[in-house]
């Protein structure tokens, strides 16, 4: 038997259950005792319906773990490797995966829809009745079963609570900044939102040489942490208008590269229009499935020479950026430790949840 948290419907606090069985890996799986996971905004907009989910579902989809048991035809991992558990698989054969668009594997398609293995079938299971898993992962659980193209072999000197934050957090928010958009030296950098993927957008835009990085949000809490990541001044988007703001420290023009991590109607809006004549503005946080873009075809974008593009999971190729992340966390230059504003166990998840709603954490990581 092993314990996990699931969802059981929309708004609904998650259960926590000790009575899950686990099949065995089948072909091109792998079985995984789970080290540690973080706890994600998007774990948060699952439980609130901001995301769809496939319920009953176990949540959970950041995480490090060591492999157990490995199915027939898998060559990447062996039992006892260390992994990050990657939300998004990348099996190197698909057309996306050739052109180094790893983040848009169509091998993930099944995962990310419907939280089921690549067969279209669940292996966790509670009460006589399948569990999904969230993105094909469902890390809120001691043991589960992934796709082997989901996971990323690492060093096992790395501590694994660190390794967790890498697979959602860090390769979405460092990589929006190093691969998704072109920050040159010197450049104005602004950050709306900065919650846990915020946090790591300021320290990717950080490592790429920008001189000023404007942290925006509403929670003066998140503002004072984003100083230790690399802000450079901070805006309260409660006090005054923060695109007059922007614009007012840039002469007029407005920053270089814009980010929203939020994924609300009016910071990505607000986020285009403080971005100046050829900038670019990068929406990395997670829309409700009805929101649009409210911006003028011609004065707004062709006109101006502005850009904008959606990052999705930081643009990574996970075999090449998690093996990159963590050597500039060992060189001191990627910040991991300083992530972890708690360590929890399983039955205590939903207090995380309430705690990140506050904006009082950074991350919040089950440790098992």
């Amino acid at each position: 038997m092993s314990s996990a948290a699931v969802l059981t419907a929309v708004n609904d606090p998650l259960e926590y259950r000790d009575d899950v069985t686990v099949d065995d890996p089948k072909p091109g799986e792998i079985k995984v005792r789970i080290a540690a996971t973080g706890v994600c905004h998007s774990d948060l907009s699952m439980q609130n319906g901001t995301m769809l989910a496939n319920v009953p579902m176990i949540l959970g989809h950041e995480a490090s773990a060591i492999v157990e048991e490995v199915g027939d035809g898998v060559t990447n991992v062996a039992p006892g490797d260390h992994i990050v558990v990657s939300f998004v698989a990348a099996c190197g054969d698909c057309f996306f995966c050739q052109h180094d668009q790893g983040y848009l594997c169509q091998g993930a398609d099944m995962g990310l829809v419907a939280g089921l293995l690549p067969d279209g079938t669940a292996r966790s299971h509670s009460g006589g009745a399948d569990l999904n898993q969230m993105c094909g992962c469902g890390t809120f659980a001691e043991t589960t079963v992934i796709a082997a193209i989901n996971a990323v072999k690492i060093d096992k000197e790395v501590d694994l609570r660190v390794a967790a934050l890498i697979g959602c957090g860090v390769l979405t928010g460092v990589g929006a900044a190093l691969n998704t958009a072109r920050i040159a030296p010197g450049d104005t950098v602004a950050v709306v939102g900065c919650g846990g993927v915020g946090l790591n957008v300021i320290q990717g835009a950080r490592i790429a040489g920008a001189s000023e990085i404007v942290a925006i949000d509403l929670n003066t809490n998140k503002l004072e942490m984003t100083k230790r990541f690399g802000a450079t001044t901070t805006i309260d988007a409660g006090d005054g208008d923060p695109i007059a703001k922007v614009k007012n420290m840039t002469g007029g023009r407005g920053a270089d590269v814009a980010f929203e991590v939020i994924g609300n109607q009016v910071t990505i809006d607000q986020t285009i229009q403080m971005t100046r004549r050829g900038g670019q503005a990068i929406l990395v946080g997670v829309p409700p499935h009805d929101a649009t873009l409210n911006t003028p075809a011609f004065l707004g974008l062709v006109f101006q020479g502005k850009t904008i593009a959606g990052s999705w999971y930081g643009s990574s190729n996970v075999q090449r950026d998690v093996p990159r992340l963590l050597d500039l966390y060992k060189k001191g230059d990627l910040f991991l430790e300083e992530l972890i504003s708690r360590e929890i166990k399983l039955p205590d998840v939903n207090e995380a949840f309430a705690a990140m709603k506050t904006g009082e954490v950074a991350r919040s990581v089950v440790v098992f």
